[in-house]
């Protein structure tokens, strides 16, 4: 999720100062993406050298209000006219981890797998306990808790899939050199033996 691009999308409804844009931006996404307010002003600062903010006014409290420029404008519509990009997406953490630990002596991959698994699945549990308990006219809440439900249920398939691809390779190692399968990395196979 690009930050820039959702405290623009926000600007576009009216002015606001940076502590309004935290919540309104943790308010539509459903808490699911917090931010951090140096975070938000970090980002203002930046969209305003960009040419895509400027200062407004400031309130009797202090606030520095920002509105959105033409510029900005024009940024927001093409983003919101771009797909994502799926090369462009954050660096996957599990993948990464999976990947190293494969390669890598004395870690139990299985039992990494497994730990993934279940922290998963309470995940999901959790956000589809949120969702029964949200309400249903409160749609951009219930996309998010959609795209969060579908994303761990696709992570639980790829950690199924790799357990049994880890299974495979240890039998396979196995049958190659007579001696069981058990829980130490082999790099030149990336299977456990």
């Amino acid at each position: 999720m690009s930050i820039r691009q959702g405290l623009l999308a926000l600007l576009e409804e009216r002015p606001r100062y940076g502590y309004e844009l935290r919540q309104e931006f943790e308010s539509r996404t459903g808490s699911t993406w917090p931010l951090n307010v140096g975070q938000v002003y970090t980002t203002l600062s930046r969209l305003e050298r960009d040419g895509f903010v400027e200062p407004d006014h400031t309130d009797a409290d202090g606030h520095a209000y920002y509105r959105i420029t033409r510029s900005g404008s024009a940024e927001v519509a093409r983003w919101f006219a771009s797909p994502v990009s799926r090369e462009s997406q954050p660096r996957d953490e599990l993948a990464i981890k999976l990947a190293l630990a494969i390669t890598l002596p004395g870690v139990d991959v299985r039992a990494m797998v497994q730990t993934q698994r279940t922290e998963t699945m309470r995940s999901l549990q959790e956000v589809t306990r949120l969702k029964s308990q949200s309400d249903e006219a409160d749609l951009a809440w219930t996309l998010v808790a959609d795209s969060m439900v579908f994303q761990a249920e696709a992570e639980i398939r790829w950690l199924d899939h790799c357990e049994a691809r880890l299974v495979r390779a240890a039998a396979r190692l196995s049958d190659v050199s007579g001696a069981p399968a058990h829980v130490t990395p082999d790099k030149s196979m990336g299977v456990t033996r």
